[in-house]
């Protein structure tokens, strides 16, 4: 049997049950199930308008007027548990800093103040804090002359000086630029990973959730659209709003032509794909390909590559995204690939060029449509 302490640890951080918001008779968030664990991060994605604060703000318990359950390790909240108790063990970052009128130090303290802690630790875990996002310089200084990455440092701070065990987050980088932005997502997940603090934070920016989440929810009109591993979601969306919306720009709506062992052929336009799983002749289906999945060349290689599906295709267009570049290609059907601008330069690649784009069949995502879609 398990231990009393084991079957503790087991239990969700947090916990919902048939949670649902409705105004004006039209149901505006619907989460028939939740389970977040401590420790992890949850990033939550989706277009204007999805849900995703609304979420945020009712999980937080900052909004009350809901139906249905949320539970705090086990205990229902405002029944096993007081509000007051559940909010004194979270913490919320919105997406503008929102500091006092004062200094640095007084924004970072004000929430060991209303705690009740002496003045002599009230001091050492503010400078500690301070320390960790590197303002530690800045504590006697006035709020209002902080640029964009210091008041987010400090509301961070403010935020975390606390200790709490989930720490909510409202498209909390959506202001800043993107050294800024990178230089703070590292110091708040080595703050996050030391503490094995809980995060939920709300985003529209699919590179932050990507590369800084355990777990993604892709929300749309209130609901949870996909929810898994961030890896999973990332290569294997449920459909086509999930897929456009996690960063696969090549969709592709085709029929089997062949099937083999573990594999299969779609014609898509003339086009033959070989994707990996299992599929009928005759079926529907939708590829994804992630464009960092396609690798580009000016030589055939068929037969040299690993790769199973390799195309001949003219470049339409070549994007720049900073530290690389988006190109559009024109395979007889349409493909999208990244390229660093390094290797753009050394193979030639331009506007109105033929260059050779291939993928591996375990590139390709699918998914099998209904005979009557």
């Amino acid at each position: 049997m398990k231990s009393e302490k084991g079957m503790k640890e087991n239990i969700p951080i947090l916990e919902v049950r048939n949670l649902k918001i409705k105004k004006g008779g039209i149901t505006i968030l619907h989460i028939p199930s939740l389970l977040i664990n401590k420790g992890e991060t949850l990033s939550i994605i989706g277009p204007n308008g999805a849900g995703k604060t609304t979420l945020l703000q009712t999980l937080s318990y900052l909004s009350k007027q809901f139906q249905g359950e949320i539970l705090f390790k086990g205990e229902k909240i405002d029944s096993n548990i007081s509000i007051l108790d559940f909010r004194r063990r979270l913490s919320f970052v919105f997406e503008e800093p929102l500091l006092f009128d004062t200094t640095v130090f007084n924004n970072v303290a004000s929430g060991l103040k209303i705690r009740g802690f002496k003045r002599d630790e009230i001091k050492k875990k503010v400078m500690d804090e301070l320390d960790r996002f590197g303002i530690k310089h800045l504590y006697n200084r006035s709020s209002k002359s902080l640029s964009a990455g210091e008041a987010r440092r400090a509301s961070l701070a403010r935020a975390l000086v606390t200790e709490p065990e989930i720490l909510f987050m409202d498209e909390p980088f959506s202001s800043l630029d993107p050294p800024s932005r990178d230089s703070i997502i590292e110091d708040l997940k080595n703050i996050l990973n030391q503490r094995k603090t809980t995060l939920i934070f709300a985003t529209h920016d699919r590179s932050e959730a990507i590369h800084f989440s355990d777990r993604i929810a892709v929300m749309n009109e209130g609901r949870i659209i996909q929810i898994g591993k961030t890896d999973d979601v990332i290569n294997h969306p449920l459909d086509e709003f999930v897929a456009s919306f996690i960063g696969i720009e090549t969709i592709l709506s085709g029929k089997v032509i062949q099937r083999y062992s573990g594999t299969f052929i779609v014609s898509i336009d003339g086009q033959e794909i070989e994707a990996v799983g299992e599929a009928n002749v005759g079926e529907k289906v939708t590829l994804f390909i992630r464009p960092e999945n396609v690798t580009l060349s000016t030589s055939m290689t068929k037969g040299k590559t690993s790769a199973r599906n390799v195309f001949r295709g003219k470049v339409l267009k070549i994007l720049p995204l900073g530290l690389f570049k988006k190109v559009q290609l024109d395979c007889r059907f349409p493909l999208i690939a990244y390229i660093t601008n390094h290797s753009l330069e050394e193979l030639s690649i331009q506007e109105g060029k033929e260059v050779e784009a291939s993928f591996k069949a375990t590139a390709v995502s699918v998914i099998r449509r209904s005979k009557n879609e």
